[in-house]
């Protein structure tokens, strides 16, 4: 996902010398660097503490060292999180009381500039900052704002982990693809095309996706039947409950992980 960022900026017209990344892996910054011609260090340093922004994109159990290697921090700065789960009450925590943080979830279509984005800053964000964070993130597709933290759980789930979904509708239609005669290619080629060309239409159009369902489904046809068998096993109604599922799963993060203290020796 900072891959994706960092593309997006510079696609936008940001300088590659504006930017630092930190990463761990030597490997990574030798790849990140020659790509894109940034500063790619492996350990956070006064350059990175001095940024106005910082981009935080480390896995949630990752986020308490990663925020407090970056202390002291600039009281101004801007930071935001997109760690699935992670309450920005425990953030500022870690980041010793700051106050200006935006939490964020885009999700993987961002790596072609096609991304969805949920945000959420407290009241004590102010508007710069927020606009900051709106168009770091609009870099890479769309950004939607939401009035409470807790909703960014539902965005983790619904759009966040929303395209592993898409890719098993995508790997069901290959299977029944090649079950029935067609080669890898074909059954591919069958597949993306179906779905992106009715995600398309589905964006364009002022109908429901309910409403275009039915104007493809003619009575006794066979798309009827096949519907039949998915409503049968209660396709719709277990999406739905796997959904709410992933929404939870965000919830329970934030918990264990806010909760969670670093032992000292």
């Amino acid at each position: 996902m900072a891959t994706a960022v960092i593309g997006g900026l510079i696609a936008h017209g940001r300088s590659p010398g504006d930017l630092v990344v930190v990463d761990p892996n030597p490997a990574q910054c030798k790849t990140l660097s020659e790509k894109f011609g940034v500063k790619a260090i492996a350990a956070v340093d006064d350059s990175v503490r001095a940024a106005n922004v910082v981009l935080l994109a480390v896995k949630p159990q990752q986020m308490r060292e990663a925020a407090t290697s970056l202390l002291p921090l600039k009281q101004e700065t801007v930071v935001i999180t997109i760690a699935a789960g992670i309450q920005l009450s425990d953030l500022s925590r870690w980041l010793a009381g700051h106050a200006q943080l935006v939490r964020a979830m885009p999700n993987t279509p961002a790596l072609i500039h096609q991304g969805i984005t949920g945000l959420y800053a407290p009241d004590a964000v102010t508007k710069a900052a927020r606009e900051v964070a709106d168009g770091l993130l609009r870099a890479v597709g769309e950004t939607l704002w939401l009035e409470r933290e807790e909703l960014l759980d539902a965005v983790t789930a619904v759009s966040g982990s929303g395209p592993a979904y898409v890719f098993y509708v995508i790997e069901a239609l290959q299977d029944a693809a090649l079950s029935l005669g067609f080669t890898s290619e074909q059954a591919r080629a069958l597949a993306l095309r179906t779905f992106t060309g009715a995600s398309a239409l589905a964006a364009q159009s002022d109908e429901s996706p309910a409403v275009l369902r039915q104007r493809v489904t003619s009575k006794g046809g066979t798309t009827e039947r096949a519907l039949s068998i998915l409503e049968a096993a209660g396709v719709k109604r277990q999406f739905v409950t796997a959904i709410q599922a992933a929404e939870a799963r965000s919830r329970e993060l934030g918990v264990e992980l806010g909760q969670t203290e670093v032992k000292k020796p």
